[in-house]
């Protein structure tokens, strides 16, 4: 618990600022701190003693001389959870130092204590992106489903409850910054400040939130029951929001199917991936995505390449070659994906009724199929979605 990097750390800092040297000793009385670094690796026997009776002690010149690797001063346990870890030494006159002596003592309980956490922090952070990178890649070939509900349960978290998977894309959009590169500690501090705004939102015990990887955060949202999509949504929004505010950052958040297995959450966590990716080319400009309203697109992604240029070439030919195919392949997907409304077509594409009207005229005169015929509407509509995915 008391790592000797550590105990060197407070025991140098502690002894330039209070004027005398302090020592830190580890449970067997091993120095593994001390503002004099010769000390450092001595044994210091008056800690033995400490540690035993967790009783602190103080040491005149005269008996410091009958004890090993002691100096006159004052020496005090360590104590947390109960159990002495080591001792704090102060060396001089024991009417000097004792005043120092509950100060030091206490300062480094609290130092180890917040070093003890931070240390048991990270390897939550750690074996929680673990378990989601086996759930990511799970196939029940090589390794068993009950095994990953074992090591969930061994770090407290429940699979066999209803879950959803989120994944978040954060980007740095300055190109100038990424070519430069940022030091690794700061890096580390952006990523840790990402897991930190997400985890205020998905806050719930049963929630497992981890990086994925660089720019990449995971998480299995346990979903309370009867608990609206909108209000996953709405959460979502709230930390892309939260994520956005800081230093110029941009999130992305895709939302997978609700799964209540190890094999179901694996399905989830890839349609939440497949959602931010096929999300970045659908017309919808919002930074949430749900794989739910992109199954068509995950079909037609899911297709090959020359079948989708087949598709292309024999539907769309005649319109791609227009030097306004973007804004028409834009109306064809808006019209489909919005009930072939005019009114809401229009909305979505944030443009007059009347644009609309005019686009749809001209791609019936140019495939010579009106715009009602939702069969042949359909075709054309799958022939956007392959362009849009790279079909040709």
């Amino acid at each position: 618990m008391l790592s000797p990097s550590l105990a060197q750390e407070i025991a140098g800092d502690t002894s330039a600022v209070i004027g005398f040297n302090v020592l830190i000793t580890d449970a067997e009385g091993m120095v593994i701190g001390s503002g004099d670094s010769s000390r450092v690796g001595t044994f210091h026997e008056a800690s033995v003693e400490v540690v035993r009776t967790q009783e602190a002690a103080t040491h005149s010149a005269p008996e410091a001389q009958r004890l090993r690797g002691v100096r006159p001063g004052v020496t005090l346990p360590l104590v947390t959870d109960g159990r002495a870890v080591g001792t704090v030494g102060i060396t001089g006159t024991p009417a000097q130092v004792r005043r120092f002596g509950l100060l030091v003592k206490r300062q480094t309980e609290i130092l180890l204590r917040e070093s003890v956490m931070l240390r048991s922090r990270l390897l939550s952070e750690r074996a929680a992106e673990k378990l989601l990178a086996d759930i990511a890649a799970y196939d029940p070939q090589v390794v068993e489903g009950d095994f990953l509900l074992f090591r969930a349960a061994e770090l407290g978290f429940d699979l066999r409850l209803r879950r959803v998977a989120v994944a978040f894309e954060v980007t740095v959009p300055d190109p100038a910054a990424r070519r430069r590169g940022a030091p690794t500690q700061d890096m580390a501090l952006i990523r840790s400040e990402l897991l930190r705004s997400v985890r205020e939102v998905f806050a719930d015990p049963q929630d497992i939130v981890a990086g994925t990887a660089p720019g990449w955060i995971g998480v299995l949202h346990r979903l309370p029951a009867r608990r609206p999509t909108t209000a996953l949504v709405a959460d979502c929004r709230r930390a892309a929001d939260v994520i956005a505010a800081q230093d110029g950052l941009t999130a992305r958040v895709g939302i997978g199917e609700p799964a209540a297995s190890v094999s179901g959450l694996h399905d989830s966590y890839q349609d939440a991936c497949d959602a931010l990716r096929l999300g970045a080319r659908s017309t919808d400009d919002s930074p949430v995505h749900l794989i739910t309203d992109l199954r068509v697109h995950q079909v037609v992604a899911a297709v090959g390449q020359s079948a989708r240029r087949r598709l292309l070439d024999l539907t769309a030919a005649e319109l791609r070659a227009q030097p306004d195919w973007p804004a028409l392949r834009d109306t064809v997907t808006a019209w489909c994906e919005n009930g072939f409304s005019l009114v809401r077509a229009s909305a979505a594409l944030h443009i007059h009724r009347n644009t609309v009207v005019y686009r749809m005229q001209k791609i019936e005169q140019i495939t010579g199929r009106p715009m009602r015929d939702h069969r042949a509407t359909m075709a054309l509509y799958l022939a956007c979605l392959a362009d849009r995915l790279g079909g040709g």
